[in-house]
């Protein structure tokens, strides 16, 4: 179905399973990251008369900058919709037990969780616990300062350089 602006099938047949890696991998949790995948690509329906791009690869760039936004939007706002679903007794209805392990073991998990423990323990000690606090934990920089007994920008050095250092650690891997 060719569109205004993009060939959102075109799109869909040459990154869909990439797409769904690519969430898998930032989530570790193939639910999320199926809720995550069907919304880029409803976004980008809604959005394809917008794109300007004429190339292949630009098309790429949009899809991913959508999934980017995505991912951002998921994890800003996620801790609190799953607290208010919990308070409320809503769940989503899961996704069947084959294709979550299908999922799983495509985005190979398993191995990514291997080589997360061992890029974290490549960082400082006071590297590894900012990065704990603010990722793990969802602290704000005030209170990792606090419990750190440095300084709000230090902690946000901190959990900048240590995500920094994971981030060049775990890229070669995906390649």
């Amino acid at each position: 179905m060719r569109h205004a602006g993009i060939d959102v099938d075109a799109l869909y047949a040459r990154h869909h399973d990439d797409l769904l890696l690519f969430f898998v991998r930032r989530t570790a949790d193939v639910e999320v990251a199926l809720d995550l995948w069907s919304e880029t690509f409803a976004q980008a329906v809604a959005g394809r008369r917008k794109f300007r791009g004429k190339t292949d690869a630009e098309a790429a760039a949009w899809l991913y900058s959508i999934a980017r936004n995505q991912l951002a939007r998921y994890l800003r706002r996620g801790y609190a919709e799953r607290r208010a679903m919990q308070k409320l007794g809503l769940e989503r209805a899961p996704a069947d037990d084959e294709l979550l392990a299908d999922i799983w073991q495509r985005a190979q998990l398993d191995a990514t969780r291997a080589e997360l423990a061992a890029a974290l323990a490549t960082l400082s000690e006071p590297v590894r616990e900012a990065v704990k606090l603010r990722v793990v934990d969802e602290r704000p920089y005030v209170e990792i300062a606090t419990r750190l007994r440095i300084s709000e920008q230090a902690a946000r050095a901190r959990v900048s350089r240590g995500l920094s250092a994971l981030a060049e650690a775990l890229e070669p891997a995906r390649s």
